[in-house]
């Protein structure tokens, strides 16, 4: 039979191509959250190289589908913001631990592009756009799988976007090695990306697993109530279970605001993921991160992996001087979760600025309008 090369040149690019079937792929992410106990019969090498093959595989079908979404965004928005990613690891992992039954094969968010335009106006004219594409010669495009509007569906944790699945189509042969992988591509507002920027940002800081329903009650009551303002702004349906009267709205969502430091936090903690060093520049693998609120002040100390008994001991004896009326807060987080948020939101900075401007502006007296 003929040999599949591993890597296809394109162009002048180098792009890597799949070597093992759908059964081993999904044999690999069976082996990734199997019980440690258990003896499989590959080893653990052989199973990261199956699932890194698969996952390097859709870069080139992600690169033709960003450069779609990158003329069709500045269609709409010359502003607009473009990134893309294929899934780390990690959330691998945790995406196939989430989900009982689901297959590494089937997961359909391996390779994603994301576009932030302006406001809900551009984003809707941004979603106009793909259907007519779909629609001008549905059999020879890429192949449309589905959509998932959480704008008018909405998700019951406030998450606001819309989705597209895509499966990667094409008739030249040299690209048909890549028919029938999965990109996702995300369609936000800047509002609604800034308040996903401000829910990564807590969840590594307080190291609550927020995007999926779990952590603090009080932090996701926050965030819902957060999506309903932003909603109410962009004049589109409230997350479900809030309140309907704007007025209570405001008051439940004031009062979370306040007991739980929200701007000083996200302030600080936005700071620290700007000044913390990069991975290739560092030998920690995590920093113990002190946010003195009342004196405006963030401190950071880097541990290397010998060092880790020695940061989590220091982790508590900080825990233990601060006051617990102070406002202030410590927390040791890994530098691997600070490049991932790095790497998905470049504009961190700006993005928590920009939920914080939203924050003030949903509690003013103002009038609700979208701008």
């Amino acid at each position: 039979c003929a040999v599949i090369p591993a890597r296809e040149v394109i162009g002048n690019m180098s792009w890597a191509t799949p070597q093992y079937d759908r059964r081993e792929v999904n044999e690999a992410g069976d082996h990734l959250i199997a019980d440690g106990s258990i003896i499989w019969s590959v080893d653990r090498e052989q199973m990261l190289s199956i699932i890194n093959n698969w996952r390097s595989s859709h870069s080139f079908p992600l690169q033709s589908f960003k450069m779609t979404l990158l003329g069709r965004a500045k269609r709409v928005d010359t502003k607009a913001i473009i990134a893309q990613r294929l899934k780390r690891l990690s959330s691998i992992d945790a995406k196939l631990r989430r989900f009982s039954g689901m297959r590494l094969a089937q997961m359909q968010d391996i390779g994603g592009c994301r576009a932030v335009v302006e406001n809900i106006r551009r984003l809707e004219r941004l979603v106009r756009l793909y259907e007519r594409g779909r629609s001008k010669n549905p059999t020879r495009r890429h192949e449309f799988v589905k959509e998932k509007d959480y704008i008018n569906n909405r998700k019951s944790d406030g998450y606001r976007s819309i989705h597209l699945v895509y499966r990667y189509r094409s008739a030249a042969k040299k690209h048909a090695i890549y028919n029938g992988l999965k990109i996702e591509i995300q369609l936000r507002s800047r509002l609604q990306h800034a308040w996903a920027t401000a829910v990564e940002t807590v969840s590594i800081f307080t190291g609550q697993a927020l995007k999926s329903s779990g952590g603090e009650d009080e932090w996701r009551r926050f965030f819902i109530l957060m999506g309903s303002a932003i909603a109410l702004r962009e004049k589109q349906p409230l997350v479900p279970g809030t309140p309907t009267d704007k007025a209570e709205l405001i008051t439940e969502l004031r009062a979370l605001t306040q007991k739980l430091n929200v701007a000083n936090l996200l302030s600080g903690w936005s700071y620290a993921l700007k000044i913390l060093p990069a991975k290739n520049v560092t030998d920690a693998v995590a920093f113990l991160v002190y946010l003195n609120t009342p004196a405006r002040v963030v401190t950071t100390t880097g541990f290397k992996k010998e060092e880790l008994p020695q940061a989590e001991e220091a982790y508590l004896n900080l825990e233990k001087t601060i006051p617990s009326d102070s406002g202030s807060q410590a927390v040791l987080v890994s530098v691997e979760s600070v490049q991932a948020i790095r790497g998905a939101y470049p504009n961190y900075y700006l993005d928590t600025d920009a939920f914080l401007r939203a924050l003030r502006f949903s509690l003013s007296t103002k009038t609700v309008r979208d701008n």
